[in-house]
């Protein structure tokens, strides 16, 4: 008996022993679930918790203005509406009125002008983890009437609050540099990019506590976060030289048909950029254009000023001319014979001029742009330093400007350099370049030596809390890392005084102006690609500076795939250019050496005049009115008979020609021969064909002589032969 009771004895402690480890175990589980649940997982329940019993509405901060250097407003934001939708409070409302979700879907849509499949995709979205969302955006920047149609709906859940939208009141101007922003309000190109933190600014918050029912109760106080306005992004841009640029750009893609123009203005001095102008644009407001693929879009969004590169071709001779004149490698009295070919290695090697400038000094090579005398001042200055002088201005690497996107472009190494690669650097094949990184190298020319970083922005402020006061929080400095002495300024005003024959003496002679002085450089190249360098496309450069003494503007211009019949950068790039001068002069008032009567002269194109004989009065006056020349008939007859200047002169624009007249159309075949020089073929067989000439060529290309000098009177119907080169600057 005693044995049974100790054996029960035992089993009933193994029974307690086993109970009571199960109840530890379970205890033991019970508190590391615990722990877990108020541990690991309070953040994410406090979270859902919160979400329970409050409300959170996001405020959106008004974005920051862009602004000109003057004050003018280029991009604001215009007050709109917003839809949020608070999903508990919503949901709870759907059942107090007995509304099913497509219901609410339908009266939202009809309301938004949205389609209801849309609406319904919001409505059902879910987190993660598959449980219901606790606030949603339906639709942004909307217009008041909208947002009346939402508030009609009298559905608690459906918020409606002031929002902003991006607006830039003159449309197509600045595009690209001003950029665009998403439907989100953020940037996605050009400013609006680059500067987005800036510009964005910090929503507010507004978080109030809701009863069961999600009404909100009246007795809490609601957290609230004021949101802060973005900041003021103003711009070194002017925009009355950008409405110059602008207004540049459009005509000359017009008049040489051409596939693109860039136009860019700096102050050289301190790297603002006045103007940057791209043609084509698109209309930031609506940059979305339907029908058109996403990489149709990027590529009219592109800033092709900052990030497309190419062979610069002849403007690129500066360069080269500035770093033989900084290694003493050159002087004044240094000829260079020049019989329009030159053999590198086993390569010929042809100067525009294939009839050859002859000898000549440093200037007169840059003057004529000798593609020969360029390639014997690279050998003398060698690889490396061309090199270096390629580095110190900047080429090859990025300017560091503050736009998105910017290209580095290509410099060949030393040692990857060949005595053909050394020639053709030289005269401005082989590298590559951007047009603002160009004119940053081409800068350092204009302001004695300093390069100095481009940029668009001048200052960012803010206003104090009253709105009254402007507060400055940024401001370019001209100095530290933004600016550095690359040359000697001695030097560089020597060779500015070489480039201002150039546009009065040389290929840059329809930039000049009476009474100012430009200095400059033009530069026609033909377009790489696959294969080699590609038939009848182009690239017409020029980048000229003025006062040359001590220049306050510089200013490039650059023709892309101009119409292959005139091509050349002397003939259409320098045009430009000169009528974007002659805007800026009056704009800043700069005073000239030359009577206000000599510069309108100066600034009145070239007109051939046409041969109007044996036409009737009312015929030729049209006739004549049509290229902007004044005819003046006599009262002796119906037909004109002969004119004074005779057919073929050059004149200026608004000159008056005589007109006599007769009672037959018969009359002195007698015109005077053009002068073609500098023309290409088709244009010079066009002028000689409008004054009853004909014209002969050895081949296609520009026009350097013509065996009947200009002025000359000839009968109607002589041959003029024309002697032609290849390729001209």
């Amino acid at each position: 008996m005693a044995k049974k009771e100790y054996r029960d004895k035992v089993i009933i402690r193994k029974r307690m022993v086993v109970i009571f480890s199960f109840l530890f175990l379970l205890f033991t589980l019970l508190v590391v679930r615990m722990m877990y649940i108020m541990v690991y997982q309070s953040n994410k329940l406090k979270s859902l918790a919160v979400d329970q019993w409050t409300s959170e509405v996001k405020i959106a901060a008004k974005r920051g203005r862009v602004l000109d250097r003057n004050g003018h407003e280029l991009a604001v934001s215009a007050n709109v509406y917003r839809v949020d939708l608070d999903m508990n409070t919503l949901r709870d409302t759907m059942k107090e009125k007995s509304l099913t979700e497509d219901q609410v879907a339908g009266k939202l849509s009809e309301a938004l002008g949205m389609e209801k499949t849309e609406v319904s995709k919001i409505l059902g979205k879910k987190l993660p983890g598959g449980l219901p969302l606790a606030s949603a955006t339906l639709k942004r920047r909307i217009e008041k009437a909208e947002a009346d149609n939402v508030r009609n709906l009298n559905l608690r859940g459906v918020l409606v609050s002031a929002d902003t939208k991006r607006y830039y009141p003159n449309n197509n101007f600045l595009a690209h540099v001003l950029g665009h922003t998403n439907s989100d309000g953020n940037g996605l190109t050009g400013v609006e990019l680059y500067y987005n933190k800036e510009l964005s600014g910090t929503p507010g918050v507004r978080i109030a506590e809701t009863d069961r029912k999600s009404k909100e109760l009246p007795y809490t106080i609601s957290e609230y976060s004021k949101p802060v306005d973005g900041k003021d992004v103003i711009l070194t841009i002017d925009e009355m030289i950008q409405h110059f640029a602008e207004k540049a750009a459009d005509q000359a893609m017009k008049d040489n048909k051409a596939n693109a123009v860039s136009i860019i203005v700096m102050d050289p001095k301190t790297g603002e950029i006045l103007a940057m102008a791209n043609k084509p644009d698109y209309n930031p407001n609506d940059p979305w254009v339907k029908d058109k693929s996403f990489d149709e879009l990027q590529k009219m969004w592109r800033n092709r000023a900052v990030s497309d590169t190419f062979e610069p071709g002849s403007i690129f001779k500066v360069i080269t001319a500035s770093a033989a004149l900084e290694e003493n490698a050159v002087s004044t009295s240094d000829k260079y014979t020049c019989t329009g070919s030159f053999t590198v290695g086993k390569k010929v090697i042809h100067c525009w001029k294939t009839s050859g400038h002859g000898e000549q000094t440093f200037v007169e090579i840059l003057k004529n742009s000798c593609n020969p005398g360029f390639a014997a001042v690279g050998k003398k200055v060698g690889k490396e330093n061309l090199y270096k002088y390629e580095q110190k201005f900047g080429l090859g690497q990025k300017t560091g400007i503050d736009l998105p996107g910017e290209a580095n472009g290509i410099i060949k190494k030393p040692e990857n350099i060949s005595e053909i690669d050394l020639a053709t650097i030289s005269f401005g094949q082989t590298n590559t370049v951007s047009s603002i990184q160009y004119l940053t190298a081409f800068n350092a020319i204009a302001n004695g030596g300093m390069l100095v970083k481009p940029h668009v922005m001048k200052e960012i402020a803010h206003y104090d809390e009253e709105k009254n006061v402007e507060i400055t929080d940024k401001k370019f400095e001209v100095s530290g890392n933004n600016s550095k002495q690359i040359l000697d300024a001695n030097k560089m005003a020597e060779l500015r005084g070489y480039l201002e024959k150039v546009i009065s003496e040389g290929g840059g002679k329809k930039a000049f102006i009476e009474g100012y002085h430009i200095a400059g450089k033009t530069g026609t190249a033909q377009k790489a690609g696959p294969g080699g360098y590609q038939p009848g496309k182009y690239i017409a450069s020029f980048a000229g500076m003025a006062p040359a003494n001590d220049p306050r503007v510089t200013v490039f211009v650059s023709i892309d795939e101009p119409d292959p019949s005139n091509y050349y950068a002397g003939q259409i790039a320098a045009p430009v250019a000169q009528q974007i001068f002659n805007d800026i002069f009056n704009y800043l008032a700069m005073k000239s050496d030359a009577s206000s009567e000599d510069i309108a002269k100066s600034m009145l194109k070239d007109i051939v005049v046409p041969d109007v004989r044996g036409m009737k009065k009312a015929e030729a006056e049209k006739a004549l009115q049509d290229l902007h020349l004044d005819g003046e008939p006599d009262s002796n007859g119906e037909y004109i008979v002969d004119m004074n200047p005779k057919p073929g002169y050059t004149v200026k624009e608004g000159t008056k020609v005589i007109l006599y007249t007769g009672a037959t159309p018969n009359y002195n075949k007698v015109v005077s021969v053009p002068d073609v020089k500098g023309l290409s073929t088709e244009k010079a067989v066009a002028v000689f064909n409008s004054v009853g000439l004909r014209a002969d060529f050895n081949e296609v290309g520009m026009v350097s002589e013509q065996s009947i000098e200009p002025g000359q009177e000839v009968q109607k119907g002589t041959l003029v032969n024309l002697h032609t080169e290849p390729l001209g600057d």
